[in-house]
């Protein structure tokens, strides 16, 4: 293969409702013929095994995740957080990395990704229960196609990290 490699990590926990948008986005993605070079994996709540695959040498990660963005349930927008300003945790859970202290234990074990993309839901519930709200289910489709643009580009207009992420996809529908 030729070309750059690119993540695409669905992430989240299926047992708090809307926060298993990263991990619904990732199985919608194993159905799909993706772009040469172009991965797609549920890490769910496995943020130390992301990081170790990451050791072995993507050029980009689109990271796909439930995230408070202020706005409606079932808002999708896309940014690129600021690699320089993670900071390794003290100690390591395994089972409960956000995405920051991903990329910071990644930078501890010595790797590093070119760059990084985050494809962000905005939830409506993230209390105890299986499931998708409907707002956020219908936003899984859309945020499927945008992770593949991205990853297929391998590289994006860079949009600044804050409070106002580039909008996708409109919420509440």
């Amino acid at each position: 293969m030729s070309g750059p490699r690119v993540l695409v990590a669905g992430v989240g926990n299926v047992f708090l409702s809307d926060d298993g948008f990263g991990v619904a986005v990732a199985e919608r993605l194993a159905g799909m013929d993706l772009p040469e070079g172009v991965e797609a994996a549920d890490f769910g709540i496995r943020g130390v095994h992301l990081a170790y695959q990451l050791l072995d040498g993507y050029d980009a990660l689109v990271l796909v995740d439930a995230l408070d963005l202020g706005g409606e349930p079932g808002t999708v927008a896309v940014f690129e957080p600021d690699l320089t300003a993670f900071e390794a945790p003290a100690a390591v859970d395994g089972h409960s990395l956000d995405p920051a202290a991903v990329l910071a234990t990644l930078r501890r074990l010595g790797g590093s990704v070119n760059r990084v993309v985050v494809v962000g839901c905005q939830p409506a519930t993230v209390e105890e229960g299986m499931g998708l709200s409907p707002a956020v289910a219908a936003a899984v489709e859309p945020a499927a196609a945008e992770a593949v643009r991205l990853a297929a580009a391998a590289a994006v207009v860079p949009v600044p990290a804050g409070p106002d992420p580039a909008p996708v996809h409109g919420g509440a529908e």
